[in-house]
């Protein structure tokens, strides 16, 4: 099962999740989705890592996802 959260940074909308791995931790996930057209979702691949709490794992795919705006967006 996979936890996200919802977070909007100008005209981009970023669904970051978190998804458990077999040691019992937590990698990041990402989607990107412009909130005007062509509004396609983009799964964006982010740094892999092993987060303790789906928190810092939402935590980090946010951060991801912000760099990502400001370089691509």
């Amino acid at each position: 099962m996979t936890s996200t959260a919802v977070f909007r940074i100008k005209n981009y909308e970023l669904q970051c999740g978190a998804r458990p791995v077999d040691n019992g931790k937590f990698e990041p996930t990402l989607i990107v989705c412009s909130t005007t057209w062509p509004s396609r979702p983009r799964t964006i691949a982010v740094e892999r890592g092993d987060w303790a709490t789906e928190a810092l794992a939402i935590e980090s795919a946010h951060a991801q996802g912000l760099q990502w705006v400001a370089h691509f967006g």
